[in-house]
């Protein structure tokens, strides 16, 4: 299993106020250089990550503007999503940026690019792997018409950038993230909160694969190890799958609140994944989802927690 190691090293974060991206980026500044490149719109986020050593960059993927990354940066690790919902803005951004990102860190030693589960043609229960047919997953809701095809041309991107610049690639399809700064669970707690029902697929249990933050940020090294040439493309989730019925009834369960669903065809379909790959290139996720949504709530409404 290879893993580089990420010890005095400079590596580039992007997306880095994001809620994945920004804790990767706190917790690689302990031991590295870490350059965070942004729009830097949450002034507060900038704060939390300068107070941790990390140095921010401002950037422009629309326009290609990432002239102040070091160019000479180890390692790339690109969390930045552009979801504008205008296509001109968010294909410019999330292809094309990342074209130019990789142009302009094609001396790296390696370079992720974190990309999504939600690519996948809806096929019901299937058991989606790395080579199973791609499509506008997202397309059904709305205020996301952009993503699912703004991804799959990002990846397409990546492939052809990898080649292009002998540029050692990663191309990771993250599942469902989530943890003490948020994520999907973290949203249906609000909504049970707040009283809302939970949308659900009508062709239920709707199951994906939630990963930890503590298991991103262990997985990072990994996954930079066996980035290649071509790109190496893997699944990239929790080890354990779990449906949105069951985590939202545990949830239920350690704060006594009471989920309501509501069935319906106007939102995604499962996107369960074969873990095979990630588990032979870089092991399996360490978080049970149990502890994970516990602590989840726990960071976030800790006056809810019972026991």
């Amino acid at each position: 299993m290879a893993v580089v190691e990420l010890r005095g090293k400079t590596v580039v974060v992007t997306g880095a106020t994001g809620q994945v991206a920004e804790p990767v980026a706190i917790a690689l500044a302990a031991d590295n250089e870490v350059v965070a490149g942004a729009r830097f719109r949450d002034a507060a986020a900038r704060q939390r990550l300068e107070s941790a050593g990390v140095r921010c960059v401002p950037i422009d993927l629309v326009s290609g503007d990432v002239s102040g990354l070091p160019a000479d940066a180890d390692y790339v690790v690109n969390f930045a999503v552009a979801k504008s919902n205008e296509w001109e803005a968010d294909l410019r951004a999330n292809s094309g940026g990342l074209a130019y990102l990789m142009e302009h860190h094609r001396a790296a030693s390696a370079f992720l690019h974190c990309s999504t589960t939600g690519i996948y043609k809806p096929m019901g229960h299937h058991v989606f792997a790395e080579g199973d047919p791609l499509g506008d997953n997202h397309g059904v809701w709305p205020f996301l018409r952009t993503y699912s095809i703004c991804k799959i041309a990002a990846e397409s991107t990546a492939l052809w950038a990898a080649d292009r610049f002998a540029l050692p690639t990663t191309i990771a399809r993250l599942s469902v993230p989530y943890g003490d700064r948020g994520g999907w669970p973290a949203i249906h707690l609000e909504m049970m909160i707040n009283g809302s029902d939970i949308p659900v697929h009508v062709d239920a249990p709707s199951t994906y694969h939630p990963i930890h933050g503590d298991d991103i940020i262990a997985m990072v090294p990994g996954l930079l190890g066996v980035a290649g040439t071509p790109a190496t493309v893997v699944n990239w989730g929790g080890s354990q799958a779990v449906s949105i019925e069951a985590w939202c009834g545990y949830l239920g369960e350690v704060t006594g609140l009471a989920p309501g669903f509501a069935p319906t065809t106007e939102t995604i379909d499962s996107v369960e994944i074969d873990l095979t790959r990630m588990h032979e290139l870089v092991g399996p996720t360490h978080v049970d989802w149990r502890d994970g949504m516990r602590r989840m709530v726990e960071s976030r409404h800790p006056e809810l927690l019972k026991g």
